[in-house]
């Protein structure tokens, strides 16, 4: 046995060593034929091309399905970071978007307060709506101004149409709103056009009682209620609202001011008119007093 296999191991090494050597003398020939330049030789070329070639078409369909697989998947990546790129743009264009509505409504409110008319002696300082932290009343809101702007109790603040309450209440840098809904507000009003006088009173709902009407067979609704003045409490012509009735046939106000988007409030700096209480104190100009004179010198 041992024979045997020393007899098979003489006749592999030279077979080994001869198609080495046909391999190789065949490599030799092919670059040999492919460097000859001669007409013969590339028709040779040509028809062996042409004899072979196509013959190997199923032999590189696997290379050629390989190269188009890596193709599609370089395609691919490239589509997934495309994608990520435009959701991050997408998000970023939704917070532009966000913050481009927060500016519009905001320029909207400060229009609005800008349209609003009023008396050419008043003057005003607007002041951003915070969040209210608390208080004894249900229906108030904090701002952002307080005493260092010099801010005053019981001054009025109206949104960008009509009147919204009245400083309650005043800190260094903040200061409260009682809103005309609050339970405890009371502000003198005249009903237009009829002149009726009333008391626009809160009862914690969006439309206040109007009580204390002198005629209101002449309140209509749809009526303007606009303040006016008596007690020195607000200036005179402050727009509240319209007369409305409610199914039990009160009246009500329906307020002019939005309420449910108070973002910017302007207080009116009303430091009231001079009371003139004894004839004394009304000072007359001096041509008026000598005129006086001369009369009670000839009446002497």
């Amino acid at each position: 046995m041992a024979r045997d296999r020393t007899q098979g191991e003489d006749y592999v090494a030279p077979l080994k060593r001869l198609f080495a050597g046909l391999l190789v003398a065949c490599l030799l020939g092919i670059f040999l034929l492919w460097r000859i330049d001669s007409p013969r030789v590339e028709q040779f070329r040509a028809s062996l091309v042409d004899r072979f070639v196509p013959s190997f078409e199923w032999a590189m369909a696997p290379v050629t399905g390989t190269i188009n697989l890596f193709r599609d998947f370089q395609s691919y990546q490239r589509v997934v970071d495309q994608n990520k790129e435009l959701r991050r743009e997408l998000q970023q264009m939704k917070a532009w978007k966000e913050a481009a509505l927060q500016l519009e409504q905001e320029n909207a409110r400060l229009l609005d307060l800008n349209n609003v008319r009023l008396d050419p002696r008043l003057t005003y300082i607007t002041g951003v709506v915070l969040a209210d932290s608390g208080s004894p009343f249900r229906q108030s809101v904090l701002l952002n101004i307080g005493a260092r702007d010099g801010i005053v109790d019981g001054w009025a603040a109206m949104d960008g149409i009509g009147l919204v309450g009245r400083i309650s209440g005043v800190g260094e840098t903040t200061s409260r709103v009682i809103l005309l809904t609050d339970a405890s507000s009371r502000i003198p009003a005249t009903i237009q056009p009829s002149g009726q006088n009333a008391l626009v009173v809160g009862d914690n709902t969006s439309a206040p009682h109007l009580d204390f009407v002198e005629n209101a067979d002449q309140a209509r609704p749809g009526d303007r209620v606009v303040s006016s003045g008596d007690g020195g409490v607000f200036p005179a012509g402050l727009l509240i609202g319209q007369v409305a009735s409610d199914p039990g046939g009160r009246l009500r106000v329906r307020l002019a001011a939005d309420y449910e988007r108070l973002e910017f409030l302007r207080v009116l700096r009303d430091h009231g008119q001079e009371q003139i209480e004894q004839p004394g104190d009304l000072i007359a100009p001096d041509g008026l007093l000598q005129s006086d004179l001369r009369a009670e010198e000839s009446d002497g």
